[in-house]
């Protein structure tokens, strides 16, 4: 069996988009998409051409048929998706909104399959799931159980132990959690683990203490991570590296913590600014839609400056389109944004 580039784990569930904005309890009609912060992820690069490997659970039921055709039609890696006959496929209702601003988002995931994911669902030492170039995961799956988190802190562990590259996404669910103060330790245990980390620059703030790009990135830099990149919105992203050298014509070179010139051990860092968008649909997936332009400019073998240009291209693109996976780019699309 072929070894995939970039192995994920996570819950798929099905998406119940509305059909016409309002509030969700007067919507009368809603169409079905996908949804999931990995899946959206694993689609993204598999679209790119990367061959992807989805580590999950969906329920016997109608939901995870359909979520499983689907993962199977864009090409993903299914043989560690399995199927449980206890346990419900999870889902959401997503609002449509008419003014570009976040949707209400209602989700139905606790006890479904994916919830109960454990370190018993982890590959076999040494299998190809176990030898993929970059391991990709989020903060969503220890909030989901004590054996998600389990199985996400032992598939990092292994990549580690192993010398492949770690991506992490926060991606902060606090309603998920017991505690605020569970979830930034958990969240940044899990990053401890990571190569490569992305918050979003509200989820830095929360999760480090820092107020601003910078210090953030420094922040994880300090604690073991290799490149960071803080999502900014609208503003594009700061990328750093705890090697530097992100010298781009069309970035502003910063301090690792702020001014200008060389940062901490000759840490740099960059912002690399926003695309404008002609009008803004669905913001839902806009960062997981970042974090492919960042994971496949890096195994494409970009600087960070340009990976990071990439994700702002692919979100921005993201948020154009309805649902969550409709936006994101095969290659031939991507050369034209």
């Amino acid at each position: 069996m072929q070894i995939p580039d970039v192995v994920t784990m996570g819950e798929a569930m099905a998406l119940m988009i509305a059909r016409q904005p309002g509030l969700l309890e007067e919507v009368r009609e809603f169409e079905r998409a996908t949804a999931g912060a990995e899946l959206n992820v694993a689609v993204g690069l598999s679209r790119l051409g990367f061959k992807v490997g989805y580590i999950s659970s969906l329920g016997q039921d109608s939901l995870g048929r359909h979520l499983r055709a689907f993962m199977a039609a864009e090409g993903l890696d299914l043989r560690h998706l399995r199927t449980d006959e206890r346990y419900p496929t999870g889902f959401m209702l997503k609002q449509m909104v008419a003014d570009g601003s976040d949707p209400q988002v209602e989700y139905f995931r606790r006890g479904s399959a994916a919830s109960h994911l454990s370190p018993d669902d982890m590959p076999a030492p040494g299998s190809e799931f176990q030898q993929a170039r970059l391991l990709h995961l989020t903060g969503i799956s220890p909030a989901l159980s004590i054996g998600c988190g389990e199985l996400a802190f032992a598939l990092a562990r292994q990549a580690r132990a192993d010398g492949r590259l770690v991506s992490f996404d926060p991606n902060l669910r606090p309603r998920l959690w017991p505690s605020q103060a569970e979830m930034i330790a958990t969240i940044n245990a899990l990053a401890s683990q990571a190569d490569i980390v992305m918050p979003g620059l509200a989820e830095g703030r929360l999760l480090t203490g820092c107020e601003d790009a910078a210090g953030i990135a420094e922040w994880y830099l300090e604690r073991g991570a290799r490149h960071v990149v803080v999502k900014l919105g609208p503003d594009g992203a700061y990328a750093a590296s705890a090697h530097g050298g992100y010298a781009n014509g069309s970035s502003q070179e910063q301090d690792g913590r702020s001014g200008s010139g060389s940062g901490t051990d000759g840490r740099r860092g960059c912002i690399v600014p926003g695309l404008p968008v002609r009008e803004v649909v669905d913001t839902v997936g806009a960062g997981d839609g970042f974090a492919v332009g960042v994971i496949s400019g890096l195994l494409d073998g970009l600087p960070l400056s340009e990976a990071a240009a990439r994700g702002n291209a692919i979100g921005a693109r993201v948020v154009q389109f309805r649902g969550d996976c409709e936006g994101l780019p095969t290659r031939d699309q991507l050369a034209l944004a």
